[in-house]
């Protein structure tokens, strides 16, 4: 199975057409959050993904609303919006977990939740998955500018108990193209041009 996978595209139809464009050679397309900026302007590029040619997982990104996404995912046979949630496609089974997560509180954020509430939303997730979350787990994939770590412990610690065959990630924007892995699994800090997989 062929992936072709993203994150952050913040309203940059561009970037979005290169997607849509490649997706004729996709089986799966995931995108790991982040369409819009600052909750504006989701369309600019859900629009252009709409037209993929292969089945579409998303899961929100921090700027994004995640009941205008549902909205636009809602009547669409091959559009799959995750969050809490599994999918099985072709006996490949997905998990995916959306906005971002703060130890110290998300008031002021946008589409925060706490690390307690992660750990909770991530419980259900089986061995094993495709794991697609918006924000990289602590530790892998998920260094700022200034060398500090800015990913989620809950999503650490739940790579580290189910072991997915594949972690996919976004949202800090100074990873990406990086990676690492924990156990066996291997993580990737996408980016906004497409990076493929072979599972």
């Amino acid at each position: 199975m062929k992936l072709l996978t993203f994150s952050d595209l913040h309203r940059d139809v561009q970037a979005a057409r290169a997607i849509a464009d490649a997706s004729a050679e996709a089986d799966i397309v995931i995108g790991a959050g982040d369409f819009a900026t600052h909750g504006l302007g989701m369309t600019d590029t859900m629009d252009v993904l709409m037209q993929c040619q292969a089945p579409l997982i998303l899961v929100h990104g921090n700027h994004d609303n995640p009941s205008e996404l549902v909205q636009l995912c809602a009547d669409r046979r091959d559009v799959h919006y995750l969050h809490g949630q599994t999918l099985d496609i072709a006996g490949v089974v997905f998990f995916g977990f959306g906005g971002e997560t703060h130890a110290n509180g998300t008031e002021g954020r946008l589409h925060s939740v706490s690390e307690a509430d992660a750990a909770r939303f991530l419980a259900p997730c089986p061995d094993g998955v495709v794991l697609v979350t918006h924000a990289p787990p602590f530790g892998t994939a998920d260094l700022y500018k200034d060398g500090t770590h800015g990913g989620s412990t809950a999503i650490h610690d739940a790579i580290k108990l189910k072991q997915p065959r594949l972690a996919l990630c976004g949202h800090i924007h100074n990873a990406w193209g990086t990676e690492g892995t924990i156990g066996a699994t291997k993580i990737r800090n996408l980016g906004p041009a497409p990076v493929w997989f072979e599972i």
